[in-house]
């Protein structure tokens, strides 16, 4: 039987971190409902990283406060989701969390060689591997405050699972 998740959870990281597989696992886990962020850019946000220009702030914000408003409504229904977002800066993960203060964010961390590795291995839909450095240089790691923990990308989805169950545990328990 799956336990039950009380707070929302976003996983976090760079392209190829294992965003969506680990955001999966973990809704299954739970039993709780998955969005996978990337489903929600509009396609002008697509085209643009199709075409390997990284987004800025002001292409993130509406795509931002979509996934927040999402994160809050499923909530507000009694249902704690989990979502795959890269939530690179502190202001994105302020703004995602906006209407669920509680949320908890489970960063995917690896070293740029390992992801690209594993970018080569895979294909996406508009995410050109070309873009992975340009993720890496805005992603600001979880700081004092923030409802968070980070997890070595090496680990399977499995340990990942029992790792963010054991952190909830912890953050129950404050």
């Amino acid at each position: 039987m799956a336990e039950t998740l009380r707070t929302p959870l976003i996983v976090m990281g760079v392209s190829g971190s294992g965003k969506s597989t680990v955001g999966g696992a973990l809704a299954e886990a739970f039993g709780a409902p998955f969005i996978d962020g990337d489903d929600l850019h509009p396609s002008a946000n697509k085209r643009k990283m199709a075409e390997g220009i990284p987004l800025d702030d002001e292409d993130r914000a509406p795509w931002l406060e979509l996934i927040s408003l999402r994160i809050g409504a499923e909530l507000a229904d009694g249902t704690p989701i989990v979502v795959a977002c890269s939530a690179l800066r502190r202001r994105y993960r302020e703004q995602l969390a906006a209407h669920a203060p509680e949320t908890v964010f489970v960063h995917l961390a690896g070293e740029a060689e390992l992801i690209a590795e594993r970018q080569r291995g895979r294909v996406h839909e508009y995410m050109p591997a070309s873009l992975l450095a340009s993720q890496f240089d805005a992603l600001e790691p979880l700081g004092e405050g923030e409802r968070g923990i980070v997890i070595d990308v090496r680990r399977s989805p499995g340990e990942i699972v029992d790792d963010v169950r054991a952190a909830l545990a912890r953050f129950d328990a404050a």
